[in-house]
């Protein structure tokens, strides 16, 4: 008798490796959905997702922003993850990224990637819970791992402590784009600007004495707002900024180590 496990099928790796990616560009037109094809649905998975989030996207919802079945949306992609994974390499499309043969040193670089990868975080908050529950080897994000690759290949650190390098950069970014996302959005959601949301926030915490003292001897953006007058938007600009500059300063000081 055969065990159980056995017919366990394995977890789809990849909208990439398996399904239905590119079987919009090789099929009959004859058998395709008609006014349909695999980037409408996708830009408007995108903006469905922009809007409404991802807790309330689902296929029936953007089959109705597409005015089709959702079988004809089922045509396209085999699951509503492969779906999530071909709007999640979509969206990393908008990034700018250095060209191969740019002349700026590799700091410049970095700090274009970095910047366009925090915009687009910003622009897109659902992008942060997607980006590590699938592989990204989408077409765009192949292109900015490449012009990662080229911009710390240029540092001067050994291979092997490059890998390292991207990781301490962009995990930085992630974070700090992520919580800057759903800062925004927070604010949106309550009708109210960055500013009077945090001083609102700022004034209900005065009034608890022993989160106040908390928040005076805190390091983040509220510590540093704390009766300084400073727009929220400038704390973190500069922030992010000086933290960047200090990443890129750890990178020197590693190639100067070695």
């Amino acid at each position: 008798m055969a065990r159980a496990a056995d017919h366990t099928e394995h977890p789809r790796v990849s909208v990439w490796l398996h399904g239905k990616a590119s079987r919009g560009s090789v099929a009959r037109r004859s058998e395709q959905p008609s006014g349909l094809d695999r980037e409408r649905i996708t830009e408007a998975t995108v903006r469905l997702l922009d809007a409404e989030g991802l807790p309330r996207f689902s296929m029936r919802r953007l089959a109705g922003e597409l005015d089709v079945t959702a079988m004809s949306v089922y045509w396209y992609v085999d699951t509503k993850d492969d779906l999530l994974e071909l709007a999640l390499d979509a969206a990393l499309g908008e990034l700018a990224l250095p060209p191969d043969d740019s002349a700026d040193d590799w700091r410049a670089q970095l700090r274009l990637l970095a910047f366009e990868y925090r915009a687009l975080l910003v622009r897109h908050p659902w992008m942060s819970s997607l980006a590590g529950t699938f592989l990204n080897i989408g077409p765009h994000a192949m292109n900015l791992a490449r012009a990662l690759r080229r911009a710390v290949g240029g540092t001067g650190l050994p291979q092997h402590e490059q890998a390292g390098a991207i990781s301490a950069v962009f995990q930085f970014v992630y974070g700090f784009g992520t919580i800057e996302g759903h800062f925004i959005q927070r604010c949106e959601q309550a009708g109210m600007a960055q500013d009077a949301y945090f001083q609102e926030a700022v004034n209900t915490i005065r009034a608890t004495p022993e989160v106040a003292q908390a928040l005076r001897e805190s390091t983040g953006v509220a510590g540093a707002a704390w009766g300084s007058g400073e727009s929220v938007e400038a704390m973190r600009e500069r922030e992010f900024l000086f933290a960047l500059d200090l990443l890129v300063a750890g990178i020197e000081a590693m190639v100067a180590r070695a």
